[in-house]
């Protein structure tokens, strides 16, 4: 388990070691989607992870997909994440923010009716959203038309902004899981034409205009990107996700980005493949692995250089202190799922800590 001790530099940041915190969304939020002080007690008591990625965290307004997830395009919530990084900041800790917007998954009873946005008129199937009147099935989205576009980036590039002055060492632009970013990337939700759609270089032609515009603000060696090729969720499909995975391997190099994040699998088994070896090949800088890793995997995984770091989900959610419990072998509390998105303490920072 020593490699996951080691030291590794991620862009402009050494971390102390490669057992990285991975964005979880959790439904903490305040009103007006404000960043809350339970939210700074959460993450400073996971400080000890090499780095933190905050949830999934609204760059526009009108763009809600869980109702109480935050937000970064308001002064009042700038303020809110600024507990946050100092909290983690003062215990030691490193942690950027996942930019995101949230695509055809938000839901006009949580956008003041107004109807949610993707490249192509395609609702998710198969699941429904949490709203303030209960589970509701998604709606089909508006097709975004180019001359919109631009504006998407401009939210990203005032996010960006936003997310310096709140204190973050960085930001991870999020082009996973079904969400605005990955829709037009992957060819089973974009079906349009013209410049961003069609060939995979015109479907990735906004993803890559957010890394762009959010790098100018942060400098490259403090961005990330997450993207999922293979990941089911939110009715998302491609039909060639290894071609689409060493592809981009290849064009990212030309950001020299912080890390690169991927998710290897899906969440719902629909797509099987072997994606991180294409990345490894082809991508030259950090390569964070994601996705039902135990600590072993990991360790193993980093050892033969397959990664340089993993980042963990629900083992971090109810276990604050994992970098000890992995460090000296300790039993894993066991995470509730019932509580992952619920209000209040309760499943979010009262799960027990190792005895010193």
């Amino acid at each position: 388990m020593q490699t996951l001790f080691q030291a590794v530099q991620v862009g402009a940041l050494e971390l102390p070691n490669r057992i990285i915190m991975a964005p979880l969304t959790r439904c903490r939020a305040k009103d007006q989607h404000i960043p809350s002080d339970l939210m700074a007690e959460y993450y400073v008591q996971r400080a000890s992870a090499g780095l933190i990625i905050t949830e999934a965290t609204m760059v526009m307004e009108g763009n809600s997909a869980f109702w109480m997830e935050p937000g970064i395009y308001s002064d009042a919530q700038v303020a809110g994440w600024q507990k946050t990084t100092n909290a983690v900041h003062a215990a030691g800790g490193k942690i950027f923010i996942q930019l995101w917007h949230g695509g055809r998954a938000c839901h006009p009873l949580l956008n003041n009716g107004r109807q949610p946005v993707a490249p192509s008129p395609i609702a998710i199937t198969g699941d429904d959203v949490h709203t303030p009147e209960g589970k509701k099935p998604y709606v089909i989205p508006r097709e975004l038309r180019d001359d919109e576009l631009p504006d998407i980036v401009i939210g990203f590039r005032k996010a960006a902004e936003n997310a310096k002055q709140a204190g973050f060492d960085g930001v991870e632009v999020h082009g996973a899981n079904g969400y605005l970013l990955d829709e037009f990337l992957r060819d089973g939700a974009n079906k349009r034409s013209g410049p961003y759609g069609g060939s995979v270089k015109n479907r990735a032609r906004l993803m890559f205009e957010v890394i762009e515009t959010v790098c100018d603000i942060w400098g490259s060696d403090h961005v990330g990107l997450r993207i999922s090729p293979l990941n089911s969720f939110n009715s998302m499909i491609d039909s060639d996700p290894i071609g689409l995975s060493t592809w981009l391997a290849t064009e990212l190099n030309d950001f020299a980005l912080a890390y690169f994040h991927v998710m290897r699998g899906d969440f719902f088994q629909q797509q099987s493949g072997d994606i991180l070896s294409p990345i490894r090949k082809h991508y030259k800088g950090t390569i964070i692995g994601n996705m039902a890793y135990t600590s072993k995997e990991a360790a193993e995984a980093i050892s033969e250089g397959k990664l340089d770091a993993v980042a963990f989900g629900t083992a971090f959610l109810a276990n604050p202190d994992l970098p000890a419990r992995i460090k000296r072998d300790a039993p894993l509390n066991q995470p509730d799922p019932a509580t992952f998105y619920s209000p209040g303490a309760k499943g979010y920072t009262d799960y027990s800590l190792l005895n010193k």
